[in-house]
This record gives structure tokens, sequence and C-alpha cells, in this order.
């Protein structure tokens, strides 16, 4: 066989090894979370029912990160602004830290304000309502992350929520003022998400790029730039 079939044989087959390697990462992940959830929480009532949970919230994770991270890395990657492992690294900090310092209030609302868990004489048919939406969320933001479609999973999960809700306890169990607050925020984000974006591209034009000498408008304009590079305050010729 000549050695040009053989590197296009290997072409062809680093892609499918490139997703092996990433499927078998995601398997280790999940695996993990059942040892570390099974230790911890196999000896409780309903032990299972907690480590069935920590599996779909895994599973679910993944696909944040899948789909959601790449919605938010994305700008950045695209411009060249940051490496993909670098923008990795940055959302996989402040995606935990965002989870922590102010996570609480979107689960409260997510637990009890979306559907009204009194509508549910049986405590664990809620948990199961819950795990049901919990994995349709994840499914689906599985398929479209594999159509290469960035879909919010926010929009996701409240759909997961409301149509788990509807299923179990009838129309009467959503809270219909809080989901047409949430459905506002849909319309209302990437409006106030355009305008901002466009007044700061507006004020970096201005301030910045028609200047006469860029570098230092720049250095007097950009904070940030001026903060890692303080030779750039003092005026450059062009």
């Amino acid at each position: 066989m000549e050695l040009s079939n053989l590197d296009q044989i290997e072409r062809a087959t680093r892609f499918g090894r490139r997703e092996m390697s990433r499927l078998g990462v995601a398997v280790l992940f999940l695996a993990g979370i059942i040892m570390f959830a099974g230790a911890s929480h196999a000896q409780l009532p309903g032990g299972y029912l907690l480590i069935a949970a920590a599996v779909i919230g895994g599973y679910m994770a993944l696909n944040i990160g899948a789909n959601d991270v790449a919605n938010n890395v994305g700008p950045a990657v695209g411009s060249r602004a940051l490496t993909l492992t670098g923008a990795i690294i940055i959302a996989a900090i402040f995606e935990a830290g965002g989870a922590l310092i102010a996570g609480g209030e979107v689960v409260s609302t997510i637990k009890k304000s979306i559907i009204d868990p009194d509508f549910i004489d049986n405590k664990d048919e809620f948990v199961w309502l819950m795990l049901a939406a919990l994995l349709a969320a994840g499914i689906w933001l599985n398929a479209a992350t594999a159509m290469g479609a960035p879909v919010s999973t926010t929009h996701s999960i409240v759909g997961g929520v409301l149509g788990a809700g509807i299923a179990a306890g009838g129309w009467n169990i959503v809270s219909w003022n809080t989901l047409g607050a949430i459905a506002a925020s849909w319309v209302i984000s990437p409006v106030l998400g355009g305008l901002i974006a466009a007044s700061f591209l507006y004020f970096i034009k201005r301030t910045s790029t028609y200047r006469d000498d860029v570098l230092a408008a720049a250095a007097r304009n950009v904070p940030l730039r001026w903060a890692l590079w303080p030779g750039l305050s003092r005026p450059i010729s062009r």
C-alpha cells in the first residue's frame, strides 16, 4: 500500500478517535458520579433516587457544557480573542462560581415557582416528575448539540418542568404569572443584549478605532489593556 493511501486512512480515522475519546471522558465522568453518589447516599432512604438524580444531573451538566457554554465562548473564540482551551477554562470557573454564588434563586424558581408542588399529592411522584424534566432537557440538549444548534438550557429545563408538571397534575398546576415573566425575559434579554453590545461597539469605534492614533486612544479608553500594558498609555506615533 502506498504511503499516500496510508496518510488518507490516518486522516479519515483521526476524527473517529477524537470522538471516541470524548465519549470515553463523558462515560468516566458519569461513572465517577455513580461511585461518589453511591458511597455517599446508598444507605439513605431513597438513596437510589439520589443516585439516579445525580447521574441525570451529571448528564445535564455535560450537555450544558457542550451547548450552553459553547454559546458563550463562541464569540470570543471566533474573534480569536481567546483560544478554545482558555475560553473553556474561564467558562468552567465562572459557570461554577455563578452556580455556587447566585444559583440558589434560579433553583428555587425551577423547583416551586413554575409549577405548584401542592397539586401533586404523592411526593414521590413529584420527585419522578423532576427527574423526568431533567432527563428530557438533557436529551433535548444532546440532540441539539449533535445538530450544531445553539439552544438555551434555561428554555429546555423550563419546558421540561412545564410539560412534566402538566402531565402529572393538569393545567392548573402551572403558575402562569411566573411563566409569563420567564417568557417575557426570553424576549427582553436578547433585545437588551443587542442594545448593550451595539453601545459598546459604538463606544469602542468612537473612542479608539476611528482615532488617528489607535494604540494611544485604546490605552486611554480601555482600562484592562492599559492595566496589562502600561506602556500603551504613552502617545505612540503611527
